[in-house]
Parts: C-alpha cells; structure tokens; sequence
C-alpha cells in the first residue's frame, strides 16, 4: 500500500497499509440525503418502492458528507463508522437498489410485503448489519471496507476509517471504471486547491476549512486519459482553545 504524501496522521497510515482498496490518497453535504421512499406496506402486496434509482459520479458530492464527517470525528469508533456510512448517500442509493431488485417479479421474496415496510428503514437496518459484519478493529483504529458489486454502479468499493483516539475520519471510494473524467471534476468544483504527482498517478486536492475542522478531498487521476480512478475525503477536527 503507499501513503499518500497529503495526509500523515498514524491511523491513516495505518489504513492505506491495510485496506483492501489499495489507495493512494485520501475524499466528499452540506444539506441532507434525499429520503428515501416511505411507501407503506399493503397487506401481502409489495410496497411501492420504486425503479432502480439511478446514480452517476456526478451525482456524488464530496463537500455533502463534510457534515457527516465532522459529527463522526467526535464519536467512538464504531458509532462514528455507522453514522458515516448511514448518511452516504452513495451507499444509501446501492442497497435501496439491491431491495429493489430482490422485489423484482421474478424473485420469490420481497421484504417490501411485510408491514410496517419502509424503504428507509430497511436500508438503515441493512446497513447496521454491514457495519457489525464488516467493522475491524486495528491498532487505534476502526475500518470497514464494503465491495459494491451485483449491480451497475459508478462505484465498485467503499471504506471507512475513524481513529480510536483522535477526532478525524475517513471515507474512500473507488470508481467501477474510467467513464469520469478530470475534466468533469474540474468542471464541477472548479480549480482544485493543490495539484501533484504521486508515483504514476496525478492527484487534486480540494479543500474546506473552518473555525472546527479542516476536511480534504483527493482525486487519483490517470495522467494518461483523465480517469478518476479513487477518491477519498479526510475531516480532521481542531481542537477549541481553551479562554484565557
């Protein structure tokens, strides 16, 4: 695994030696996920819940989850993990479709028939399995690395990744091929903060910083036809002075 020259703090380290993504870097509301169908159940008639919801990169933001990230830093390891991956949308709009396609006519089960179903609360309870099924506990750290595969999605990885002694924290996505482009980053967030290379690869670097926090979104580019390739975002939270 490399570490990425942007980010040294030990539990990162730690994770870019670890992790199943490989990474190379570090990655993205200001507002919140649009909820999810709340359709109710209808006796033995599956509920409502909709087509596969499309997703593209462009749909992701990473300054949407900077909120997420920054309310993770300051909880244990394994809440903050959780409430991270609870409020991606990315990861939100992948297992509402996996409901979705379990619903289909041809398959004999549904979850959608029994009531009280929520589209939302099922996602929310799928995704608590995916976190006490996937958390590893390390030296200091707290990671979980989820495969996003089975269907067509823009993203074929997700990892997390909180310290178990400082308030920063960490999610990584890896793209499922080269459809998006420099270009396309460039076109949505503007010039980026910092440019470098880092070994064969190109990085862009975007950056927030506030009074509480400073958070940093990095995107592995191929140099040779502008793929993004990997995206991660960091939140590191600053520690308030104490008045004189």
């Amino acid at each position: 695994m490399q570490n990425f020259p942007e980010f040294h703090s030990q539990p990162f380290n730690w994770f870019m030696k670890s992790s199943t993504l490989s990474v190379s870097l570090l990655l993205w509301l200001s507002v919140f996920p649009a909820p999810l169908s709340r359709a109710a159940n209808g006796g033995n008639q599956p509920a409502d819940i909709g087509p596969q919801a499309r997703f593209s990169p462009d749909d992701f933001d990473w300054r949407q989850m900077v909120p997420y990230l920054f309310a993770a830093a300051a909880l244990p390891s394994e809440q903050g993990i959780r409430s991270v991956l609870e409020n991606a949308k990315v990861l939100r709009v992948f297992v509402a479709n996996e409901i979705r396609a379990e619903c289909r006519p041809d398959k004999g089960r549904c979850v959608a028939r029994r009531e009280g179903f929520t589209l939302e609360r099922e996602v929310d309870k799928r995704i608590d399995g995916i976190v006490r099924e996937g958390m590893v506990h390390g030296h200091r750290t707290a990671s979980l690395d989820y495969p996003l595969q089975g269907q067509p999605f823009p993203f074929s990885e997700l990892a997390a990744l909180k310290s178990e002694k400082r308030q920063d924290a960490y999610l990584i996505l890896q793209l499922a091929d080269r459809s998006y482009t420099a270009a396309q980053l460039q076109a949505k967030y503007g010039a980026p903060y910092d440019t470098n290379i880092f070994q064969w690869y190109s990085v862009f670097t975007y950056r927030l910083d506030s009074v509480a926090y400073t958070s940093k979104a990095v995107f592995e580019v191929d140099p040779v036809d502008g793929a993004v390739i990997k995206v991660a975002i960091s939140l590191k939270a600053k520690k308030t002075k104490k008045p004189d």
